[in-house]
């Protein structure tokens, strides 16, 4: 899969075929169905698949106190479609420009010359172009003027409501990571810089590599059981999300004990997948209270990872 990030990358192989675009954030199994769509339709017309989707978020420049928290960074985005089989996922530069298009304008601009797209896929809540006035009726009826095929792919229902990003992020800012998993193509991640902390953990036995400057939504305070990643290491760990009232420490932090690991993370990113959340934020009587839940926390965490 191609990774495009200007229009003037689009050259002839990544046009006249079907394109999708959206915001597709986190990636999940509307999605996947969206896109099962898309590459049917690009079949047919004998092209390539493309997503358009944009960075940053269009909400970010129009209402930047509305924006919500991000399920995916670019890079992770794009390999997660790249895993659905597209042929290439646009990543457009938001700008007031771009913002500042009418339907119109942004159908003749973007999918008419840039892309030069044979069928488009798009949901029924689909909106583009200034004041997000394009809607499903504006898009087909310049589709009909271009000869440009529409197909409107019904959103995913689970559990008696639909599958969306917004949805996935109420599931996760409340802890829920395990209905976020099911619901999307891949588990949750997230991922921060290893840095000093205060060495507590090593100190009862449970080491922690505490994360910083994570760039995408961190779930409800919690123990969860997941996997940590860096360039050297795939491995279970229990992850502690919040403060340490045991302690009487209320600054929120991110912690992660890699399970069976003895070694150096300082200053390396971590990508952490979160499997399913163990319990809540306790405050122990004891520190030896606190050890007993912890063995316990790792156990279940490893027990869980082995079955994924």
């Amino acid at each position: 899969m191609r990774l495009v990030r200007t229009l003037a990358e689009l050259d002839a192989t990544l046009r006249g075929g079907a394109v999708t675009i959206g915001n597709f954030d986190g990636v999940h199994q509307g999605h996947a169905r969206l896109i099962s769509e898309l590459k049917s339709l690009a079949s047919k017309h004998g092209g390539p698949a493309i997503v358009f989707t944009f960075d940053p978020h269009p909400v970010r420049l129009l209402r930047p106190e509305l924006t919500p928290p991000p399920l995916t960074w670019t890079s992770r985005k794009a390999m997660l479609l790249s895993e659905l089989d597209v042929d290439a996922t646009v990543v457009y530069p938001t700008d007031r420009a771009l913002l500042d298009l009418t339907p119109k304008e942004f159908f003749q601009k973007i999918i008419v010359e840039a892309l030069g797209a044979k069928a488009l896929v798009e949901g029924p809540n689909f909106a583009f172009g200034k004041g997000r006035k394009g809607t499903i009726d504006v898009l087909t009826e310049l589709c009909l003027q271009h000869q440009v095929e529409l197909k409107v792919v019904e959103p995913l229902l689970e559990s008696s409501d639909y599958v969306s990003s917004s949805r996935i992020r109420k599931a996760v800012a409340s802890g829920d990571v395990d209905t976020a998993r099911r619901q999307l193509t891949r588990p949750y991640r997230l991922r921060g810089m290893v840095t000093h902390g205060m060495n507590r953990g090593n100190a009862i036995g449970f080491p922690t590599a505490n994360l910083d400057a994570i760039d995408t939504l961190i779930p409800a305070p919690g123990v969860y059981a997941g996997i940590a990643m860096t360039d050297s290491i795939s491995l279970p760990a229990a992850i502690h999300v919040g403060g340490n009232p045991t302690f009487s420490e209320d600054d929120q932090k991110f912690e992660v004990h890699v399970i069976d690991f003895d070694g150096n993370l300082y200053g390396q990113v971590m990508e952490v997948d979160m499997l399913s959340r163990l319990r809540g934020t306790v405050s122990f009587e004891s520190v030896e209270d606190l050890q007993q839940q912890l063995a316990v926390d790792v156990e279940q965490a490893r027990k869980i990872v082995a079955e994924f």
